[in-house]
């Protein structure tokens, strides 16, 4: 079908939360009980989601970036100590290290999976190594196998984000019980939401009990590890902490809403189905590649537009897809080009995969509210912009 005109209406937007009635309830309830904070709905959504995970403890925090520094605290991150990790994710991945007085150091990503290249992670281990932020990029797992085996080889802490990857798994094995700490995401864009959110799941009790104290201010009550207790109503401060902690009205949307996170994984493996099935074939066009050990939760999908068979750059094409309203992104630009990091980390960068990346990528929409109407628009629009600018070379 040929499209005078854009090929929708009204834009189509990369990622959208889906809420419901239940989901409404769940925070009207807790707006009209005893506490909106510091109350029992955290706990209860912190343990449906460890239990999803398959591990024996998780701590919510106000939001993916807080956590992540939570683990970072936990992990014993401190001044100089270096923590590779991949230049194609969001910025927090690597500020959380900054936070702590670390230094980033980034590794180039594979040209298949566009996750973070093992090889390279152990070239870059050095005596002043301490950790490893390996990113589950588009919801696919990184090959935690090679980074877990690297990470025991050099005694490193494995600080898994998976902000992108709720509901994957990798060998069979759910993301969040493949390292020492794994951090969930539950902005408005992933696969479950508590409005703004995150959360560290893990096995080891004693990053568990790190984090309990980060999130409350350096905080405690227990009087076993008190110096002194002048009463019932004593605390300490025994470290430098932060406010981070959830609410009770998150922690209740977020509960609610791990009810449905297999239907909506489910159909977010649909849609990437059909965009596979429609778009294969197509010459200059990368779909994604899956690794044989990943399941994807299917966070993102991205397509590449290889260059010297277009007749546009990737902003032109980029902007076609607007005109014609489908709300593509471009996810990520390398950390390493934001100025900060060229003006304050300063450090010479070599990641040739991830620029190739950069330059050629775009993010489709895909979320589970698109309905086949909304899929079919995504599919006719790339169809139509590959007629409009593939040169045939």
């Amino acid at each position: 079908m040929e499209y005078a005109g854009p090929v929708r209406e009204a834009l189509l937007p990369y990622g959208k939360q889906w809420l419901d009635e239940e989901d409404i309830e769940a925070v009207v309830q807790v707006l009209r009980g005893e506490l909106i904070t510091q109350g029992p709905a955290i706990e209860r959504f912190e343990r449906r989601v460890a239990e999803y995970a398959g591990v024996r403890y998780a701590v919510a925090f106000c939001n993916g970036t807080a956590a992540l520094h939570g683990a970072c605290f936990a992990a014993g991150i401190g001044d100089d100590d270096e923590v590779i990790t991949t230049p194609i994710t969001f910025i927090a991945s690597s500020n959380c290290v900054l936070y702590m007085g670390g230094k980033p150091v980034f590794a180039d990503i594979l040209p298949d999976t566009y996750n973070i290249n093992p090889a390279e992670v152990e070239r870059l281990i050095t005596s002043r190594t301490k950790a490893i932020i390996p990113v589950d990029f588009t919801g696919q797992p990184v090959d935690m196998d090679r980074i877990n085996e690297l990470a025991r080889k050099n005694n490193l802490v494995v600080i898994h984000d998976a902000a992108h990857s709720l509901g994957a798994s990798y060998a069979g094995k759910k993301v969040g019980s493949l390292a020492h700490m794994t951090m969930f995401s539950f902005h408005p864009v992933k696969h479950v939401t508590s409005g703004e959110g995150g959360m560290i799941v893990t096995d080891d009790e004693h990053y568990y009990k790190r984090l309990l104290l980060f999130r409350n201010h350096g905080m405690t009550r227990d009087a076993a590890v008190m110096q002194k207790n002048d009463g019932p109503w004593y605390y300490e401060m025994s470290e430098l902490g932060y406010n981070y902690r959830m609410t009770d009205i998150q922690a209740a949307l977020g509960h609610s809403q791990m009810g449905k996170l297999d239907h909506f994984v489910d159909r977010r493996r649909e849609i990437a189905g059909a965009y596979n099935e429609a778009l294969s074939g197509l010459d200059g066009l990368v779909l994604p590649f899956q690794h044989e050990k990943s399941d994807s939760s299917w966070h993102l999908y991205m397509i590449r537009f290889e260059q010297g068979k277009f007749t546009a750059d990737r902003r032109e094409i980029f902007e076609a897809f607007r005109e014609n309203n489908i709300g593509v992104n471009v996810h990520y630009i390398p950390v390493y080009h934001q100025p900060f990091y060229k003006n304050k980390v300063n450090e010479v960068v070599h990641c040739p995969e991830a620029e190739t990346y950069y330059q050629t990528c775009i993010t489709l929409p895909l979320f589970p509210r698109m309905n086949e109407h909304d899929v079919a628009d995504v599919i006719t629009a790339v169809l139509k912009i590959y007629k409009q600018y593939y040169s045939g070379i």
